[in-house]
């Protein structure tokens, strides 16, 4: 009887959240090991068509730079990079929108709907999702005037037309979207997934932002793992280099959008199974969350 109690008591202490989180958008940035790992993708999926049917309205984001990668060593293009973005050629974008927009998107469709829900696979470029514009990146070097380096289809975020990912939730799908955006010129360009998740929360009026990673959330200078701080704190620990490297973009894309309105931002430990339920539906969690 002890193990039906437990089991009880965990039900008991999700019932508040799931309360808070009724029919309310929650935006997932799907990425890292638990895009790669089998039992972390299916375990993801569960925790997408559980909460779908507990009344929260998960939208994903997804990213897939390791899968893009491979294949373009499979065709024998070599990867570039200039400060952590891919360089993205005419031909590189083809094969961009091969994977995002087709293997990685269709993968996670299958497996949420292979787990009981109705998933909608969408690129930014469906129904006027994502409008971009190319990206400029500016490099500053000593005694020189600043340059801009060309990185080729890489965009930003221009403005997002949410109309049919508000039509996917009211309909009980559940939206799946690609990283790719279309320009004034009819131009596609792949964008940051991490960006796009947070643009998309904004826009949507999100209850939630999670962003998935490969490490326990945002430490401290001893390496202790921050549990709950605010944008100020936050702000604090970037001017003062504790949050930085990697980790610095993510929370920067966290800090953004509750400092347009969504409630929190969630930035989770990837790695861990079923860590989005952890994180919005118990008490402890698993990662950092930054409120506004």
């Amino acid at each position: 009887m002890t193990g039906l109690t437990n089991t009880a008591d965990i039900l008991i202490e999700a019932l508040p959240y799931i309360q808070r989180l009724d029919k309310k958008t929650v935006v997932i940035k799907f990425g890292g090991n638990a895009m790669v790992d089998e039992e972390l993708k299916s375990s993801f999926a569960q925790d997408i068509v559980l909460l779908k049917q507990v009344g929260v309205n998960p939208v994903i984001v997804h990213g897939g730079g390791p899968q893009i990668g491979q294949l373009l060593e499979r065709v024998g293009k070599e990867s570039r990079f200039i400060e952590g973005m891919r360089v993205t050629d005419s031909e590189t974008m083809d094969i961009v929108q091969m994977v995002l927009g087709g293997l990685v998107n269709k993968e996670i469709v299958s497996l949420i709907n292979r787990h009981g829900g109705r998933a909608v696979g969408l690129t930014g470029k469906d129904g006027g999702l994502i409008n971009s514009r190319r990206l400029e990146l500016s490099s500053n070097k000593k005694r020189q005037a600043s340059e801009i380096i060309d990185l080729g289809h890489v965009g930003e975020v221009e403005s997002i037309d949410p109309s049919v990912v508000k039509m996917l939730d009211s309909g009980d799908f559940i939206p799946v979207i690609a990283p790719i955006g279309v320009g004034k010129d009819g131009a596609s360009y792949n964008i940051n997934a991490d960006i796009v998740a947070g643009k998309m929360a904004t826009v949507l009026g999100a209850e939630k932002l999670l962003l998935l990673t490969n490490t326990p959330g945002v430490l401290d200078n001893k390496d202790k793992l921050l549990t709950g701080i605010d944008a100020h704190t936050t702000d604090k620990l970037i001017d003062e280099g504790i949050i930085h490297g990697g980790m610095l973009p993510k929370v920067c894309c966290a800090l953004d959008a509750v400092k347009s309105g969504v409630k929190t931002s969630h930035i989770i430990d990837g790695r861990v199974k079923h860590s989005v339920l952890l994180e919005l539906l118990t008490n402890r969690g698993v990662g950092t969350l930054i409120r506004g």
